[in-house]
């Protein structure tokens, strides 16, 4: 049997944090990005875990969930938009060097 690819998890974690926002504001619905935005963390957590273990996988969803809250006073200073990308950026990159260093 065929293995099915996987998208990678730094760009799921990446696209949770700005498609959370982006749905949020574009829908005026809050509640609506933060189902975007914890949909993406899940899976991004399940294949964490599933690729670096429980350690790393716990670190890397308390990064997400702090780039999620550091990013709403990070916008203040530079914006939103550039908050968001920067959050999602850091994320990624911290998501790629774990699973990297994992194997």
């Amino acid at each position: 049997m065929a293995a099915t690819a996987q998208v990678p998890t730094a760009a799921i974690a990446a696209t949770g944090l700005v498609g959370g926002y982006a749905t949020a504001r574009w829908t005026k619905k809050r509640p609506l990005g933060g189902v975007v935005l914890a949909a993406a963390g899940v899976v991004a957590a399940r294949q964490w875990h599933a690729r670096v273990g429980g350690g790393a996988a716990a670190g890397l969803a308390g990064l997400y969930v702090a780039a999620f809250a550091g990013s709403h006073p990070l916008a203040k200073k530079v914006g939103a938009w550039p908050s968001v990308f920067g959050v999602a950026g850091v994320v990624a990159v911290a998501s790629w060097a774990v699973e990297r260093n994992a194997g």
